[in-house]
């Protein structure tokens, strides 16, 4: 689609936004940044897993639903914030090979997504993940031997909580430095018009020298979506421990396929520093 016509598809809310800012706000987000579905249509038993379906309370009361996977006794317990389209369904063959870890895994749907009430907004994503910690917690699982992982906006959710409550270890993949630099990125010319108006930043540039615990990053050289040199910039300004592995041939969405046995080697050997890390304090 060509700019122009992207900007006149757009140019309602754009010209919405300056007499009705909060509803015409909403409308912008859910027009380039959420992009939900309602339809479940698969779950881990429909490739042979082990799964418990979930229903829970958001930190704010609203109702929302997860994939609760069991893993092998000793093995971290993985909390998987995933991107901004579908919803969970849509991300069971990778539930698939991160149980071929022997990981436990929570994943969940944010607000407005799949099974879950509300609509989504950056405040409401993380009052979402604080809920899916607090029902976690409630079964006795400490987020000391958790870990966070997110992709794309994903991973805004997976950093922000990271530094609320640290877990053991961060993963983040295709993370984005801010939704600024994104909006420049692939709508300059909308962004300069109606970029205010947009109340999301997931400012992830401005957070992740806050974080303090473990951080690995990977990041798709072919990233045509979130340009790889977001993932480095945000690399650079996180204190260490810390590593980031580029996966070549990787663009935005299929990094844990075209990444092989590399890819996921390197999850291996971050999960057992982090269990070493935890015998030797």
């Amino acid at each position: 689609m060509r700019l122009n016509d992207e900007l006149y598809k757009t140019l309602p809310l754009l010209l919405g936004s300056l007499l009705l800012p909060s509803p015409v706000c909403a409308a912008l987000e859910h027009l380039f940044l959420y992009f939900p579905d309602r339809e479940i249509i698969m779950t881990p038993a429909t490739i042979g897993l082990d799964f418990t379906d979930v229903t829970f309370n958001a930190a704010d009361g609203t109702k929302l639903h997860g994939w609760y996977l069991p893993g092998e006794i000793g093995q971290p317990l993985l909390v998987f914030c995933h991107g901004n389209a579908g919803n969970i369904s849509h991300r069971v063959d990778n539930l698939r090979l991160l149980r071929e870890l022997g990981l436990s895994v929570f994943i969940f749907d944010y607000r407005g997504y799949g099974q879950s009430d509300g609509k989504a907004s950056e405040p409401g994503t993380y009052s979402d993940m604080r809920g899916a910690l607090n029902w976690l917690k409630e079964k006795g699982r400490r987020t000391e031997e958790m870990i966070y992982f997110g992709r794309s906006v994903g991973a805004g959710v997976a950093l922000q909580l990271a530094i609320e409550e640290p877990p053991a270890g961060l993963i983040l993949e295709a993370p984005f430095t801010s939704i600024k630099a994104m909006g420049q990125q692939h709508y300059p010319l909308l962004w300069l018009l109606a970029g205010w108006a947009l109340e999301a930043r997931y400012d992830n540039l401005a957070k992740i020298g806050q974080l303090k615990t473990a951080l690995l990053i990977f990041h798709g050289d072919r990233d045509a979506i979130v340009p790889q040199q977001m993932g480095k910039e945000l690399f650079e300004q996180a204190a260490q421990p810390k590593q980031f592995y580029s996966i070549p041939g990787a663009g935005h969405n299929d990094s844990y396929l075209v990444g092989g046995k590399a890819y996921w080697q390197r999850w291996k050997e971050f999960i057992t520093s982090l269990k070493s890390k935890q015998r030797n304090p």
